[in-house]
């Protein structure tokens, strides 16, 4: 099976649809949320109206800190203008998709993958995996031999091939990356809605099961229409250029 996964969608319509057919074209028979789902961008509503019903179809998808301050956890973490588009985006949200996002998870196992936003050591502390010693706490703490994470907005992968140091491997895009199984692996899927590393392409992977490899990919989207959007609600200027800019 070919599982898409997706994180830090950030409210993103134009970004999530050109992944999921991006993703489509590829193949891809499940897909997997990881979190961050909300927050920054201008669609919270249309997102989860693409989003929720595949989750109830079986699609497995964790909680992110965006949603975590969705709800009403604390924003003392996040830099002001996150936190203005968090109480922007609890006035838009309805009963329903409340009720969604408080039943999201915090981690998920399928298949021997583990799922979670952040890492699987504390995810509750929404640790970021930027380095080598990180990225083993996290592999150590999940217990299978493929880990998937979000949160820090950048594609990376992780090995290790017992308890030692991690090791870092950085992922051709659209290039297949034989994953065996005597290693254990952390793969961080980067943003769908928000890529943070100079480049506007939205950003996911693609899990292979059969073939036991992983996939990393960009897709350009219209991000200028998305950068409109956020102006046109009021949002934060610099979350709009983020966009145009891809920082």
């Amino acid at each position: 099976m070919k599982i898409a996964v997706l994180s830090d969608i950030h409210s993103n319509l134009e970004a999530l649809l050109a992944c999921l057919d991006h993703a489509r074209r590829q193949g891809a028979e499940q897909y997997v949320f990881l979190g961050d789902l909300l927050g920054y961008g201008a669609d919270p509503l249309a997102c989860l109206e693409v989003i929720a019903p595949m989750v109830g179809a079986g699609a497995p998808a964790v909680r992110g800190n965006h949603e975590e301050a969705v709800l009403g956890g604390l924003c003392e973490n996040l830099e002001l203008v996150a936190r203005d588009a968090i109480y922007w985006t609890r006035k838009q949200l309805r009963q329903p998709e409340r009720d969604f996002i408080q039943g999201l998870p915090m981690v998920a196992n399928k298949d021997n993958a583990f799922y979670v936003h952040a890492s699987a050591a504390s995810p509750e502390r929404w640790t970021y995996i930027d380095n080598a010693v990180a990225a083993a706490k996290c592999m150590d703490a999940s217990g299978t031999p493929l880990t998937f994470v979000g949160h820090v907005h950048h594609q990376s992968l992780y090995y290790t091939s017992g308890h030692g140091a991690a090791q870092i491997f950085n992922p051709v895009i659209g290039a297949a990356i034989p994953v065996s199984p005597h290693r254990r692996w952390l793969a961080i899927a980067g943003s769908v809605g928000q890529p943070r590393d100079g480049n506007t392409a939205a950003a996911y992977l693609l899990h292979d099961q059969q073939r036991e490899s992983l996939t990393f990919f960009r897709v350009p989207y219209d991000y200028l229409s998305a950068a409109r959007k956020i102006r046109a609600a009021g949002l934060p200027e610099r979350l709009a250029r983020r966009l145009e800019t891809g920082n």
